[in-house]
């Protein structure tokens, strides 16, 4: 196999179990039992319901980014130079795909447990695990190595490459936080969110107005639309929050991504957008329960990015940002009143200054508390979808006591309170 690895030119095998394996079979230093021990614990993380070494090998081409792959993603090649690398590539990523293992003496008779492997996991957390198992499905059925280059292109064309094709959602983390191996000339660093909330749209109870105008402006964002930039504002436990997790698992399918960025991070958002730009998808960058007070300035650096500044923000880059605060920055009573001020001769230009903020959003949506009734059937929604059998009445009383205690009323509130009645 090490002949095969050293022979590829755009795919890289460095740091790989592929290139653990190579290595297995000729370097005496590497103890082959760690080898396979990895790539059960591999297939057994992803669910693999079938050859997990097929999985493996499938999963490296998807997650390879070089530039054949990323030409392909942005669905900008054709015939060019890459492609004649590829086809070579092609032919000895399909030997090392139907490589036979038990040729391997560290493997032998137990080829066909890798081959026709059952995960004790029934699902696997990682949100990119069925479209790597059809891709590798796919490639399973290729004759040749032209049949299997064309399966490649497909699947970068529809589903992109690397850890932004896989992931539905990641984090920004500062450079001199990451790993050495991890460091990159941009300041900071997207990593992917590996545990996720999987509840969709269908599974907020209520706000349906709210919902649907997300759902239309999402929409018309993934289609190449012209859409807005989003503020979610309201109540606390309104589901506001929710909504934009829900649309991660609703669209990634679609090709939607989200990341969330904190406000410290703000001077990040600049170098994030500039390496956006040029991926196949659609970014959604998410800022949670944003606010600020009358002593912080970053809203006016915040206010540029989104719109005002020099540099265009890309066609697939859009923020969605939740408040409790409609106009994001606090207010005073004197912020309107130009009399009643003694350090500044036109107060009102203070209000227009704070209000110029959510300006930039094109669509704000208003996420209030639920009155009683609304949230008894939220209350009852949610018990009826856990299975929870309790007589109307009684339940309503508990419910009610239960706000009551907690000093309000929300989506939130419901679904804690169910909590305690499983």
């Amino acid at each position: 196999m090490k002949k095969y690895t050293r022979q590829l030119r755009l795919f890289d095998t460095n740091g790989t179990l592929l290139e653990k394996f190579a290595d297995s079979c000729e370097n005496k230093d590497v103890r082959p039992v760690d080898t396979i021990g990895e790539l059960l614990n591999f297939a057994n993380i992803h669910a693999v319901e079938g050859n997990c070494w097929h999985y493996y090998v499938a999963y490296f081409i998807a997650s390879d980014v070089n530039a054949f792959s990323l030409a392909f993603e942005r669905k900008q090649a054709k015939d060019c130079t890459l492609l004649e690398f590829a086809k070579e590539d092609c032919k000895i990523l399909m030997d090392i795909f139907n490589y036979d293992l038990s040729s391997l003496s560290f493997v032998g008779d137990k080829a066909s447990l890798l081959t026709n492997f059952v995960s004790a996991n029934k699902e696997s957390s990682k949100p990119y695990a069925k479209i790597v198992a059809k891709l590798s499905r796919d490639l399973e059925t290729c004759k040749t190595p032209q049949t299997f280059l064309n399966t490649i292109i497909d699947f970068y064309r529809v589903y992109g490459v690397g850890e932004l094709g896989l992931h539905k959602a990641f984090r920004v983390v500062a450079k001199d936080t990451l790993p050495e191996k991890k460091i990159t000339h941009h300041a900071s660093q997207l990593l992917p969110t590996t545990n996720m909330d999987k509840k969709g749209l269908s599974d907020i109870v209520g706000y349906e107005m709210q919902k649907q105008k997300v759902i239309e402006n999402t929409k018309a964002f993934l289609d190449g639309k012209p859409a807005n930039n989003v503020l979610l504002y309201g109540d606390m436990g309104t589901g506001k929050s929710s909504t934009i997790k829900a649309l991660i698992n609703e669209y990634y399918e679609q090709g939607l991504r989200v990341i969330e960025i904190y406000k410290h991070q703000f001077s990040f958002i600049s170098d994030i957008i500039s390496r956006l730009s040029s991926r196949n998808y659609k970014f959604i960058l998410y800022l949670d329960d944003l606010s600020f007070d009358n002593f912080e300035v970053e809203y006016k650096y915040f206010k540029a990015i989104i719109d005002g500044g020099l540099e265009v923000k890309p066609n697939n880059v859009l923020i969605y940002a939740t408040s409790n605060r409609r106009h994001i920055i606090k207010e005073n009573y004197s912020d309107g009143n130009d009399i009643n001020s003694m350090d500044e001769l036109h107060k009102s230009d203070t209000k227009n200054e704070k209000l110029s903020l959510v300006a930039r959003f094109g669509l704000s949506i208003y996420y209030p508390s639920p009155d009683q009734q609304e949230f008894l059937n939220i209350v009852h929604e949610i018990a009826k979808r856990y299975g929870i059998k309790i007589d109307s009445e009684k339940l309503d009383k508990m419910a009610l006591t239960w706000a009551i205690r907690n000093g309000m009323k929300s989506g939130r509130m419901a679904e804690q309170f169910i909590h305690t009645l499983l």
